[in-house]
């Protein structure tokens, strides 16, 4: 997300973050990826399970879609710093408006299975307060 910043505050929004681990961790990560945005730690995995985000398993790190993920990923330069408190923890992505209205959701399936930025990017343009009423 921290690449697409720019277009969602230009929407009209804004990103946070929500990890697991503890402030060392985020600090160091923080300091790894160069975000700016707010990074919340939830040690104790609290907004996980409200989000009902699923676990992986030993058996994700073999499918297929992994193998690719991961040489997608390092391929752009991506690397994995080092394992966090609970790494078979997937993650998630989140659209709230004011008011805790979901404007849009998605639960990881595996490991590198993110929320398509471009739908994220047509949900902040189409609420984008400039867009929206016109």
């Amino acid at each position: 997300m921290r690449d697409y910043e720019p277009q969602i505050v230009e929407a009209g929004g804004r990103i946070a973050a929500v990890g697991l681990g503890d402030i060392d961790y985020a600090r160091s990560f923080r300091d790894q990826t160069g975000i700016t945005f707010p990074l919340l730690v939830d040690e104790k995995r609290m907004a996980y399970n409200a989000a009902d985000l699923k676990r992986a398993t030993l058996l994700h790190l073999f499918r297929r879609q992994n193998f690719r993920d991961r040489n997608v990923a390092q391929a752009e330069g991506h690397r994995q710093s080092k394992v966090g408190s609970n790494p078979f923890q997937l993650g998630g992505g989140y659209i709230i408006a004011p008011g805790n209205v979901d404007l849009f959701a998605y639960a990881s399936e595996t490991f590198g299975d993110n929320a398509p930025v471009n739908e994220m990017l047509a949900v902040f343009q189409k609420y984008s307060p400039t867009t929206v009423g016109h």
